[in-house]
């Protein structure tokens, strides 16, 4: 017998979001971006650390916020802490968006933007990157004269690494007053470039943040929001009260204490992506420039055979073929001797 229930049109008319493959443990997974070295052992020591007695507590926030800001160099009243980076996208649609109003997103891009979109009713605007993976500033500034309730820009951009520049970004700011500006900074440790020192200048930014990849806690699910404090208190209006679970504060605190591993990671996934960039054109591959913790390449008409080769053997790419174009995906940066094992497949099929 089928369930009749008054589910809303816009979930009934939606496609369902594609999650993770499962059975990843124990693979080469330099498919997701996550940072494949694992997180400090100043983490794992403060999880261990906490007793039954904390867990069944509700989580405390004030002490936490005060230290995480600080880490970022804001004030406690210019950080919401949220479940995950998507948790940090979520909140703007509940504080901005209603049915069939409009959002400005630049594709291909990261698909929460358009997926939840999708569940407020809303009117999805997507511009595109050129073939060449470069921003569309120009068609980006035109758009924003519609006054668009959110644009969503990740920064650098996942899955074409592009980073957009300051001055093109302030530029972007200036044309959208009443448009709430999302940067979705997932990636900005990797590109140097950060909109946080802006959020005083200009009360329709936000910034969205991850303890995902850098500090190697996508597990945890811990995110943050970083705007100006007025603007920042309507966002926290829409936020459930104990958000953030005492693992994920632990964790994180632990780690930003600790900050040499985040900074090594950093700094070694920087020069592995330069080498791993060279060695895939040295074979023939295209590969676009990128400022985050992955490259995008194409692979051409061999891609396809390439994908299955390395999942034989236990190595996860992103595949973006659907998206991008035969041939397309995307590698994460992951520890040399996993990228060496990509490389060793390519040259058996030469």
């Amino acid at each position: 017998m089928k369930v009749k229930l008054p589910v809303r049109e816009a979930i009934l008319n939606r496609q369902t979001y594609e999650a993770p493959a499962e059975g990843r443990w124990g693979k080469v997974r330099l498919d997701f971006n996550e940072n494949t070295t694992g997180c400090s052992e100043a983490a794992l020591r403060a999880l261990r650390r906490l007793s039954g007695k904390e867990l069944a507590m509700y989580p405390e926030y004030e002490a936490p916020t005060e230290e995480l800001a600080r880490y970022f160099g804001v004030k406690p009243a210019e950080l919401l802490l949220t479940n995950g980076g998507d948790d940090a996208l979520r909140v703007f649609f509940d504080t901005f968006v209603e049915p069939d109003s409009h959002i400005l997103i630049c594709e291909p891009t990261f698909p929460m933007y358009r997926y939840y979109a999708e569940i407020a009713g809303a009117r999805v605007e997507a511009l595109r990157y050129t073939q060449e993976m470069e921003f569309p500033l120009e068609a980006i500034l035109q758009a924003l004269r519609k006054r668009p309730r959110v644009f969503f820009l990740a920064n650098p951009n996942n899955p074409t690494g592009t980073l957009v520049g300051k001055a093109a970004i302030e530029g972007m700011l200036r044309a959208a007053p009443r448009t709430a500006v999302v940067l979705d900074e997932a990636y900005s440790d990797f590109s140097g470039v950060s909109g946080v020192p802006w959020i005083r200048r200009f009360p329709n930014l936000f910034i969205a943040k991850t303890f995902s990849k850098a500090a190697g806690l996508a597990g945890l699910r811990l995110g943050a929001v970083i705007a100006q404090g007025e603007s920042l208190a309507m966002v926290r209006r829409a936020m459930p009260p104990f958000p953030v679970n005492a693992a994920a504060l632990a964790a994180s605190l632990a780690a930003v204490r600790e900050r040499r591993t985040i900074a090594r990671y950093i700094r070694d996934t920087k020069r592995l992506r330069e080498w791993f960039s060279a060695q895939l054109t040295r074979r023939g591959v295209r590969v676009f420039p990128s400022a985050c913790n992955f490259v995008l390449a194409d692979f051409g008409n061999a891609g396809p055979a390439i994908f299955r080769r390395l999942a034989r053997q236990g190595i996860l790419v992103r595949e973006r073929s659907k998206d991008l174009g035969l041939g397309f995906a995307r590698v994460t940066i992951g520890t040399q001797a996993e990228l060496r094992a990509v490389l060793r497949v390519l040259d058996q099929g030469r």
